[in-house]
């Protein structure tokens, strides 16, 4: 009874002061706030509260999120996978200026716990919802900003040259960006660096050619480049510590590497090729050879005899586990003799170390499927 009358009076946990309650609660991951919320209206004011989002924020707890976008959302809301609770939920829309307009060809990353949305180019919606294809792009220099703590979003300090399909990578907690496009498609050779801390850019030295389709596979404390300077794939390195660029003459190893099926994890890059999953250590001094650790990620459908391969997932590792999420495939009915498209919302991970491989089935994700553009994680 005297717990009864506890909870009636409005304790946050029976038997326990609020101060404690509330260092229980910020504990509890972000997963399961929404559930949670449904507890007491005190307990959904406490979790949208600014003292329990000031308290995680002070100690950091700010918990490990898997940020995913799809081409299937194109009012540009987030979704976000919690590992701890195995749920799904979906983000506040991010602050664009234009809601009728797509938002593609950007790069995500993580810094100091906060989710960052960088560049891009905004393609105006038809009326269908779809985006235009016919319209012009406009390459953009807005970067997004998410918090973890008070789950919203804030339009911090722009890029100083609007771009997209760039190169995009964090070392040492500041983010480097170089290459990709503008507006008139030219290619740009332009690189910058971002202090969120005092969200700040500078200019760095550019790279010694224009680089398009850019992306990056950044490891051991510098800013690897890699893409196309006309029909020649280049690769570039920049050392922060001596400011400069090299180039990198020997391509062999990366010349098929994409970006949304290209990770690093540990001392090795991961990529999903034609024949497979494979890896390569880069913790050598030279580099050796590609290792397959298992073949194509096939996909099966119910009554469907034929497994299907997905392309246009996300791919990316985190901690020990590589995570693929997403994607589409082609089905053939024998039927009716066409061919139609699959969209997946499946989530799956496996653990590179452990052989032979198993990718294993998480949540699927929140009303959401399809082609993957933009994932990252933020680890607490």
């Amino acid at each position: 009874m005297r717990a009864i009358r506890e909870y009636i009076r409005g304790d946050l946990i029976p038997g326990l002061p609020d101060d404690l309650a509330l260092i229980c609660l910020s504990r509890i991951s972000h997963g399961y706030h929404g559930i949670l919320e449904c507890v007491s209206r005190r307990w959904r004011d406490t979790f949208r509260s600014t003292e329990y989002s000031g308290l995680k924020a002070r100690e950091g707890w700010c918990g490990n999120w898997l940020f995913v976008l799809t081409d299937e959302q194109h009012s540009v809301q987030w979704n976000a996978y919690d590992p701890e609770a195995d749920k799904w939920h979906p983000l506040p829309m991010t602050p664009k200026d234009n809601s009728e307009s797509s938002h593609c060809g950007f790069s995500c990353v993580t810094v100091c716990k906060k989710f960052l949305v960088l560049g891009g180019y905004y393609v105006p919606l038809a009326k269908s919802g779809s985006s235009d294809p016919y319209k012009l792009t406009r390459a953009t220099n807005d970067v997004f900003c998410f918090d973890p703590f008070d789950k919203q979003w804030s339009r911090v300090t722009g890029m100083r040259t609007p771009r997209y399909d760039f190169a995009c990578s964090v070392l040492c907690g500041k983010v480097f960006v170089a290459g990709g496009s503008d507006s008139s498609n030219k290619g740009l050779a332009e690189a910058e660096v971002y202090d969120i801390l005092k969200d700040k850019w500078e200019d760095l030295p550019s790279m010694p050619a224009p680089l398009v389709n850019c992306f990056s596979i950044s490891y051991d404390d510098r800013f690897h480049v890699i893409g196309r300077n006309g029909n020649l794939l280049q690769y570039y390195i920049f050392d922060p510590s001596g400011q400069s660029w090299k180039a990198v003459e020997d391509l062999w190893q990366f010349y098929r590497l994409k970006h949304n099926a290209t990770t690093v994890l540990g001392d090795c890059i991961y990529a999903i090729l034609d024949e497979g999953l494979k890896t390569l250590k880069i913790s050598d001094a030279e580099p050796s050879d590609w290792s397959l650790l298992d073949g194509p990620p096939f996909v099966e459908l119910p009554g469907h005899s034929r497994k299907l391969q997905p392309t246009g997932y996300g791919f990316i590792g985190f901690r020990r586990k590589l995570y693929l999420v997403g994607g589409k495939g082609v089905k053939y009915d024998s039927d009716a003799h066409v061919f139609d498209i699959v969209k997946f919302d499946f989530t799956r991970y496996c653990e590179p170390g452990v052989l032979p491989l198993e990718w294993r089935e998480a949540r699927a994700m929140f009303r959401s499927r399809g082609t993957v553009i933009g994932c990252a994680f933020l680890e607490e």
